[in-house]
């Protein structure tokens, strides 16, 4: 999967804003997408003059900037960069700055209009059609030349982004209005018209300041002034203010609890103010517009769960999903540390790079020593992080940490594929060092490696595609030994199952504690029919948090009227409304307009919201398959094929496509052209077992059993566990009375 260069929300840094903040007030450019009432930081910083001289070295303060000579730290002195097809000139003129790109015989120039981030890659803003503001596909990387920065790179640097490519800076997912600005401005909000496709984006602040976390603050500072008693605080404030305990280890402790100076157990933490970093650090769909640090975070966003292929099987960090789902994962969570524990609240700097981090709470004496990390003192091996917080690269340079905490475990790597720090480290000099040299060193130093439960295990199970019985995947989110976000996960992934589902035994999460669980309640139940679900999920209507009423909302869309036609359902589902509205600027959006108009009876409103997926996004494969689908359902077999062939053409390199053409060839009973479809459908994505089976079983239709046993036989390993593989070989087998084929299905 592409990683999205702009869908990364780590706030990066920059330097304009600091004008307004020490000089007073500045007149802003004429472009800046200034509010006509901006909230000031300047009232936050006449009495907290320490908090802002350490806030001004964070990459907060840096998050964006107007480009100027204080801003810009790449080589501008008419440098040259080329990558696949296309090349780019950066230079200055009049103290402005250019990009001049070539590509297909085709040279455009375009104004640096803002930096976005600083370190260890700054990239650029130029402007785009409708109010949009686009990243150029070149970034600086910042690092020094001797960690190999000092140079221009091109993000996707092992493909050629043509511009019929969804992922091409000009389209929508490079789009900073919808896919970055909130995160990197205080105040930001989208403003996205619907009706025209337009944007109009403005904020607070350039840059991310007090605002982003600590909220207005205006009647603070002037009841301060006035020499009032203090009664105005924001959440993070609130959540922060009371603070009577800290990590303590009594006596032969290994790791610290939470207690009172007396060493007796402290009351529980507060750690809502998390739900202020959690809006930018996770991977979630905004429900609403712009970021409002006093409100929590289910009431903001709509969190993605730990599914593939964003997550690996163990729940480490896999494509750009950024510290929320890995953190909740983790036995810190859940034993209440909290981001300010390691990182300081201004700088956001964690508060030392050396194992010091950690001994905060783990005793030295056990952990800090040879006997346990088996490495020499001091060396890479040595330090906490790289064996328990590995790291992965995005958009090119960006090296960032997994935040589960995970022990590497070697040998579920063998079995799930999944990645560990000890070969993701020493294969780097010496490929023989697999996985299952390194559970064999493992088990050695500290004996056989602890036994999963059988919960987690079967959750690892089906995060790969392997078939648990329904009874095991209930167990799954029943086990309160595990961490809320994996029973969430689990709770979701019900979904994906075609079986009847055991709604009774769902009930007691509609009143779960947990917002996470009771939003995967509402997830799962989404496509169950509509007279089952009714009583499970219309409590969910008014739910406290915003985003499980919507989803509550989506599930009962298209429930009896005595649900549709009541108050509380009109009110979460004009939230939706608004969600989806928010949403619309990119194809998903449109995608789930046409879905719910679908489901609601209305052909004629998701026959046009699908239209406007395409148009909003031309590149987007689903807008074409489910318009295609809609038309099958009305029995307009031209207009299904005219559909797919557009999107084909749009799309070549589509997968799903392909097998979508396909499988309408065989209800049109011309099963010899559908072959050639759901092969090249797996050719694209040979890792999709269902690309696989379509193949297979059109092979058989057409006299060719041999041949598709063959190739069932030769990738089965590939496919080991999955029962709609597994049936369709020994099927094949059978048929063609083939014993030994036969026995390769059944290991």
């Amino acid at each position: 999967m592409k990683a999205l260069a702009l869908s990364h929300p780590k706030l990066v840094d920059l330097l304009f804003i600091l004008l307004i903040f020490c000089v007073g007030v500045v007149a802003l450019p004429a472009h800046a997408q200034l509010k006509s009432q901006p909230i000031s930081n300047q009232t936050c910083i006449n009495c907290h003059a320490s908090q802002h001289k350490n806030w001004q070295v964070s990459d907060h303060a840096k998050a964006m900037a107007v480009a100027s000579k204080e801003s810009v730290l790449a080589n501008f002195n008419n440098q040259q960069a080329k990558h696949f097809t296309q090349t780019a000139k950066f230079y200055r003129k009049n103290d402005k700055y250019y990009a001049e790109l070539t590509h297909q015989d085709k040279t455009t120039t375009y104004h640096i209009e803002y930096t976005f981030g600083h370190y260890p890659l700054q990239q650029f803003l130029v402007k785009g059609e409708k109010g949009r503001y686009q990243v150029l596909p070149f970034s600086w990387d910042s690092r020094s030349k001797k960690d190999g920065g000092q140079r221009w790179f091109a993000m996707y640097s092992e493909e050629d982004i043509m511009p019929a490519d969804r992922l091409h800076w000009q389209q929508p997912l490079q789009s900073w209005n919808g896919m970055c600005a909130d995160c990197h401005s205080d105040g930001l909000t989208r403003n996205y018209n619907p009706t025209d496709n337009s944007f109009s984006s403005e904020w607070d602040n350039i840059n991310v300041g007090c605002l982003s976390c600590h909220a207005d603050q205006r009647q603070h500072a002037q009841a301060y002034q006035q020499g009032k008693k203090q009664t105005t605080h924001s959440l993070v404030d609130n959540s922060l203010r009371y603070i009577t305990g800290a990590w303590l280890r009594n006596q032969g402790e290994k790791v610290a609890k939470w207690r009172n100076q007396d060493g007796s157990p402290a009351k529980p933490r507060n750690n809502q103010f998390m739900d202020a970093c959690f809006a930018c650090h996770s991977l979630r769909s905004p429900v609403t517009d712009g970021i409002d640090a006093n409100q929590p975070f289910f009431d903001q966003f709509s969190p993605q769960f730990l599914v593939p292929p964003l997550y690996h099987a163990d729940g480490q960090i896999k494509d750009e999903v950024y510290v929320y789902g890995s953190f909740m994962q983790s036995k810190m969570h859940q034993a209440g540390v909290n981001c300010l524990d390691c990182h300081d609240p201004h700088t956001m700097k964690v508060k030392t790079l050396d194992n010091g981090l950690c001994l905060q709470c783990h005793s030295p004496d056990e952990y800090n020593v040879q006997e346990h990390h088996k490495h020499p003192v001091a060396s890479a091996g040595a330090q906490c992080v790289n064996c328990h917080m590995p790291e992965n690269t995005y958009m090119g340079v960006d090296d960032r940490r997994d935040h589960s905490f995970k022990i590497p475990r070697p040998d579920l790597s063998q079995q799930f594929d999944t990645p560990n720090a000890c070969v993701q480290c020493h294969q780097a000099s010496d490929k023989s060092k697999d996985n299952a040299w390194a559970a064999k060193t493992l088990k050695q130093w500290h004996g056989p490696a602890k036994s999963l439960s059988s919960s987690k295990r079967d959750f690892m199970r089906l995060h790969i595609g392997q078939m648990v019985s329904i009874d095991s995947h209930m167990r799954i989110i029943a086990d309160t030994e595990l961490d809320d976000m994996t029973r969430a996960t689990a709770l979701f992934m019900l979904s994906y199952r075609q079986e009847p589902l055991p709604l009774a035994k769902l009930a007691s999460y509609v009143t779960d504690k947990s917002d996470l669980i009771r939003l995967a309640l509402a997830r799962a139940l989404n496509n169950q029919p509509a007279e089952q679900k009714v009583s499970l999920l219309k409590p969910l209507l008014s739910d406290k948090r915003r985003s499980v009423r919507t989803a509550a909302a989506q599930a009962l869309v298209d429930g009896p009227t005595s649900v549709v036609d009541s108050a509380v359902f009109k009110q979460a589902f004009e939230e939706l409304a608004t969600e989806h509205d928010i949403n619309s600027w990119r194809g998903e959006g449109r995608l789930n307009q046409g879905n719910l108009a679908l489901r609601q009876g209305n052909m004629s409103q998701a026959i046009e919201a699908y239209q406007q997926a395409i148009v909003v996004e031309p590149y987007f494969d689903l807008g074409y398959i489910n318009l295609a689908d809609l038309y099958r359902g009305q029995n307009q077999a031209k207009l299904v094929a005219q559909t797919l062939e557009q999107g084909i053409k749009a799309v070549p390199l589509s997968a799903t496509l392909k097998y979508s053409y396909g499988l309408h060839l065989i209800r049109q009973k011309q099963a010899h052209q559908s072959v050639n479809y759901f092969k090249q459908a797996f050719e694209i994505d040979s890792a999709n077992p269902q690309y696989l089976y379509a193949l297979t079983l059109a092979m058989d239709n057409i006299g060719h059993s041999q041949k598709a046993l063959d190739m069932l036989v030769k990738r089965y390993a590939d496919f080991r566990g999955n029962g709609q593989i597994q049936q369709m070989g020994m099927y094949l087998a059978q048929k063609l009375n083939n014993r030994q084929a036969y026995q390769v299905f059944m290991l």
